[in-house]
């Protein structure tokens, strides 16, 4: 792959929620993706991620395990209600996340890493034309996803990726220049 491939690659990934739910992805596509996370950059070679591909039924485990406890957790019943099936709006929620580094500064590295990761989870769904929508874990609702997922205590949610088979074509987006600060002594 040359510059200009990469480029056009990176400029076609969309974030996109209009996916047939019903339409599952062909086999060994799930363990494709996560392998490409595990090439992100890694400080200290410490392979803090962590994976679980909701699918099925459990899309709805899982939505009811979110909608439980943003209700614990005082969410509005409507934000309640809405999250009873936002997870069964795609054929795969991919869950990925973060193991704790041993000081606050590796933590922070293995997030980091994690992302990037996540970022190459979604160029390759792009490039088998799959669409993606990086979602974040809702807010007092992390330790109930890791338990759900069988992760450590302690992990942290970094995605809630939805992926699936297009329904239409993601419409282009501008970007801003990018802001480059040349400092030169």
């Amino acid at each position: 792959m040359n510059f200009e491939e990469l480029r056009e690659l990176v400029r076609a990934r969309r974030t996109d929620m209009m996916v047939d739910k019903d339409r599952a992805l062909d086999d060994g596509v799930i363990e494709k993706l996560c392998e490409l996370a595990m090439w992100a950059p890694n400080h200290k070679l410490t392979f803090p991620w962590m994976f679980a591909a909701v699918t099925g039924e459990a899309r709805e485990r899982l939505s009811n395990c979110v909608a439980d406890a943003m209700a614990r957790e005082g969410d509005k019943p409507e934000k309640v209600a809405k999250a009873r099936t936002k997870f069964q709006r795609a054929p795969v929620i991919l869950i990925v996340g973060t193991d704790q580094g041993d000081t606050q500064l590796r933590t922070e590295e293995n997030r980091d890493a994690v992302s990037a990761g996540i970022q190459n989870i979604l160029l390759g769904a792009t490039s088998l034309g799959l669409a993606s929508f990086w979602s974040s874990c809702p807010k007092g609702v992390n330790d109930d996803v890791a338990n759900f997922c069988n992760f450590k205590l302690g992990t942290h949610i970094t995605a809630m990726i939805y992926l699936g088979h297009p329904e239409r074509q993601a419409p282009p987006i501008d970007r801003p220049p990018a802001k480059i600060f040349k400092i030169t002594k």
